[in-house]
C-alpha cells in the first residue's frame, strides 16, 4: 500500500476528498495520498484511471449525484466505468457516492457526505491491510449510523 488515489468532483456540495484524505492520513500516515478533482461524476473514470498511471494501488472516488433521472443515469455509466476499469488494470476502486435526494435538508445531507467519505477511507485502509474481514456480518452502514447484526 504504497499510494492511495483519491477522486472528487467540484459538481460536490461538500469537500468529500478533504475528509477522505484527512481519514486516510490519520490512518496510514506512511502511505503517499494523491488528489484529482473532476468537474463531475462521469469525470471519475478518467481521474482513477490517471492515478493509477501513477502509481496508485487503490482509488477511493467520493462523488455526489443530484436528484434528476439524468444525474443518476450519469452515476449508472459511472459505476459501470469504474466496474470495468477495476477488472482491465486490477486494481481497487472504491466509490463513496453521496445521492442529492438521501437526505430531507442540506444538515443531513452535509453529515452524510462527510461521514460516508470517512468511512469509506478506513474501509479502504482496512481492506488493503487485510483487516476488513472482522467487520463482516456487523450491520456497518457508510454515510448513516451503523444498525447492527441480527442475532
Amino acid at each position: 500500500m504504497d499510494c492511495i488515489g483519491v477522486v472528487d468532483t467540484t459538481f460536490a456540495r461538500v469537500d468529500m476528498g478533504s475528509e477522505a484524505i484527512d481519514e486516510l492520513r490519520s490512518l496510514a500516515p506512511d502511505v503517499v495520498v494523491k488528489r484529482i478533482t473532476v468537474p463531475g461524476i462521469k469525470n471519475t473514470i478518467w481521474g482513477a484511471k490517471k492515478l493509477m498511471k501513477e502509481g496508485c494501488t487503490a482509488i477511493l472516488v467520493v462523488g455526489w449525484v443530484g436528484p434528476s433521472l439524468t444525474d443518476k443515469l450519469s452515476y449508472l455509466a459511472m459505476s459501470l466505468g469504474l466496474i470495468e476499469l477495476q477488472i482491465q488494470y486490477d486494481v481497487l476502486i472504491l466509490d463513496a457516492t453521496v445521492h442529492e435526494d438521501e437526505a430531507t435538508d442540506e444538515g443531513e445531507l452535509k453529515l452524510i457526505a462527510i461521514d460516508r467519505a470517512r468511512k469509506h477511507a478506513r474501509n479502504l485502509v482496512a481492506l488493503l491491510r487485510g483487516d476488513l474481514t472482522e467487520a463482516a456480518g456487523r450491520g456497518l452502514r457508510q454515510g448513516r449510523p451503523d444498525v447492527g447484526p441480527i442475532i
